[in-house]
């Protein structure tokens, strides 16, 4: 069995424990307007899981999930927070979902469309963060559509817009708050997708880093460390994960 110190030296080989840290995701992280100091569910955990190795923390701020992985992967960073996806599994050993969150299609109040079944039309272009859960996953799942990237998943809806594209995919609140925020838009019912996001390690560092993190995630959800803090910064519409691989 791995000690505290053995661990610390899989998970923080500098000395310091380097948390990749995505603001492009509003639910997990956000930068405070005045100070830029990031905060959020993540940013929680990761402080958490410091204290748990007993090491001195440093966040690894990036403004999309692209970078954030690449961070992780390149051994930039130690680990990170990301949404669980099979093509990023190939480098990243992933633990259970800590957290459940709806991916959305966002139309114009006059499109013809009604529901998300009715996206995947041949002629169809469909806006969506690159490199983001979304990309991802339509890129595998969109058969007729075209997929047209956004530079980030938070410029998704104005790259729909100024590209008079059909469809905006991501997550539903950012979706939400561009809605309410430029009028004329609206929500497709229902979700093309449930986000399972997770925390991560590279694979390099071996299958006890893997087990820790895990341990780790499973006492924070079970201890309804995860709930307080998505209560705590207002965050709404996120679900915490069941136990296990939720």
């Amino acid at each position: 069995m791995a000690t505290n110190a053995s661990l610390a030296k899989l998970f923080a080989p500098t000395g310091t424990l380097r948390a990749s840290i995505n603001l492009g995701n509003p639910i997990l992280a956000n930068a405070d307007p005045v100070t830029g100091t990031p905060f959020g569910v993540s940013i929680d955990l990761a402080h958490a899981f410091a204290q748990r190795l007993g090491v001195p923390l440093e966040l690894v701020v990036l403004d999309t999930a692209a970078k954030s992985v690449q961070a992780v992967n390149e051994e930039r960073a130690d680990f990170g927070f990301f949404a669980i996806d099979p093509v990023r599994g190939k480098e990243i050993a992933f633990t259970a979902p800590y957290v459940l969150i709806e991916g959305c299609y966002l139309v114009r109040e006059d499109s013809p469309l009604s529901a998300n079944e009715e996206v995947d039309r041949t002629g169809r272009r469909v806006a969506v963060g690159l490199g983001s859960a979304y990309d991802l996953f339509l890129t595998r799942e969109l058969k007729h559509a075209e997929i047209v990237r956004a530079p980030s998943s938070p410029t998704t809806v104005a790259t729909f817009v100024e590209q008079n594209l059909d469809v905006a995919a991501g997550v539903k609140q950012q979706l939400e708050a561009d809605a309410r925020q430029r009028g004329g838009l609206r929500l497709l019912p229902g979700h093309f997708m449930v986000i399972r996001q997770a925390m991560g390690v590279p694979k390099t560092r071996g299958e006890a880093a893997a087990d820790e993190l895990r341990a780790f995630v499973e006492k924070m959800k079970a201890s309804g460390f995860v709930a307080e803090a998505l209560a705590r910064h207002g965050i709404e519409g996120a679900a915490v994960a069941p136990p296990g691989q939720g």
